[in-house]
């Protein structure tokens, strides 16, 4: 007989009634909704792709894992700084490719880990490399936030200091701070997507905010989708692949983290079924469906592990909902104009914060490792990640471009192979010390 956890509401396995499944599905929407939207906007990318491709990719998640773990697929964060600097340069083809290359990343590790286990990843990406790449990807982001907070674009090559955009960028940032701090329940779960509501009325206030494009669009339009051969001939962009593609054993680690949480919450190992390789199989082909349509990387969202949590209400069915949802929500033309609409300073309030939690959560993983910093092997590491990543030292040669995090992550991962668990000075104390 198969396992049910009669402590969940609703287990993996269970289907709720039409009118529960509704709800359920569609609280699941809100929880990720704020956090999908906001990457696409960062970046310059259509949101209501996004959406789409979240709602796919979480579908064909849940099919490639054989219905067997309940997880949502959202638009990832850790490529917001590459994807920007791509969209600048030869625009969302090349960030297609990167991001497909994300995708077979993904699916060449699950083939090895079907073959060889996993021990091998956790070798290569121990607390001291995952840490300081993390701060790296929420840090090197914080001067878009305070542009985005306080400078009003006049034309193509002019922007001023506008003070009624940081009073709002403010605001926002205070609001997103309340709603984490004082709310309860489910509705704690929304503080991303409340900030932006409040941030949003407080620009029309300010008066800041255009709704013509709101008042323009259909009720019903078609994302616009970025397909190869039709919408553009495709190439290779060797410099978005190697920019992208080493980025995704950072967020491999945080998909795990998550796995790991599921573990626990509904009282299975889906490390052993349906296994490693199946649920990296399914975020990479996720993303690589994404790419093909015009949409970010995407990864877990722990927004709705969070939901999970709350409700006890587990069910597969509920995430396979919301990801419909999220699909039908693509194509609403004034959703998807009403939140192209939103102004910079909103984007930069929520920014402020969102962007240091990034940073915060890779100060954790060093914190809830212990890891040693009067290790001088450590403290190389991290030193050098964290400048050549912070300071996108990027590496260029024949017309490709590395970038910074990109090269951040290859440097660490190559010392923590080659650097001596300790400096010669340091084995000579520890001898010193027992004599």
């Amino acid at each position: 007989m198969a396992f049910h956890n009669d402590e969940a509401v609703l287990d993996i396995g269970d289907k709720p009634k039409f009118g529960q499944w509704v709800g359920l599905s569609i609280q699941h929407l809100f929880a990720m909704f704020g956090s999908t939207v906001l990457v696409p906007i960062l970046v310059g990318l259509d949101p209501s792709i996004a959406l789409f491709s979240s709602g796919v990719g979480t579908l064909v998640y849940i099919l490639i894992t054989r219905g067997k773990i309940p997880a949502y697929m959202g638009s990832s964060f850790s490529f917001i700084t590459i994807m920007q600097a791509l969209m600048k340069g030869a625009g969302y083809p090349a960030i297609a490719q990167g991001t497909v290359a994300v995708g077979v990343v993904y699916l060449i590790v699950a083939l090895i880990v079907a073959r060889s286990g996993s021990a091998w990843i956790d070798r290569a990406l121990p607390p001291i490399v995952v840490g300081p790449i993390v701060m790296v990807i929420g840090l090197s982001l914080a001067g878009t936030a305070a542009t985005d907070a306080t400078m009003r674009t006049i034309s193509a090559t002019k922007s001023v200091y506008d003070l009624r955009y940081f009073a709002v960028a403010m605001i926002t940032l205070a609001s997103v701070i309340i709603y984490n701090m004082y709310l309860k329940k489910f509705i704690s779960l929304l503080p991303i997507l409340l900030g932006i509501v409040t941030g949003y009325v407080v620009a029309l206030l300010f008066g800041i905010v255009d709704l013509t494009s709101v008042q323009q669009a259909a009720w019903f339009d078609l994302p616009k989708f970025e397909l190869p051969f039709i919408s553009y001939k495709p190439q290779l962009y060797w410099g978005a692949i190697l920019s992208m593609a080493p980025i995704a054993f950072v967020t491999m680690t945080e998909h795990m983290g998550h796995i790991m949480v599921l573990n626990k919450l509904t009282k299975r190992d889906f490390f052993k079924d349906p296994g490693l390789n199946h649920t990296l199989a399914g975020d990479g082909t996720a993303s690589i469906i994404a790419g093909f349509v015009g949409g970010p990387p995407v990864t877990s969202y722990g927004e709705n592990i969070g939901v999970l949590a709350m409700t006890k209400v587990h069910s597969v069915y509920v995430l396979g909902g919301a990801g419909m949802f999220a699909i039908l929500f693509a194509f609403i033309g004034k959703l998807s104009a009403l939140i192209r609409s939103i102004p910079s300073p909103v984007i930069g309030g929520i920014s402020f914060l969102l962007f240091g939690v990034i940073a915060s959560n890779g100060l954790r993983v060093l914190i809830d490792n212990k890891v040693d910093f009067d290790k001088k092997r450590n403290l190389m590491i991290a030193s050098t990640i964290l400048v050549i990543g912070i300071g996108n030292a990027s590496l260029q040669f024949a017309g490709y471009q590395f970038s910074g995090l990109a090269l951040a992550t290859v440097i660490g991962i190559f010392l923590n192979f080659v650097l001596p668990e300790h400096a010669a000075n340091e084995e000579g104390a520890e001898k010193n010390d027992l004599i």
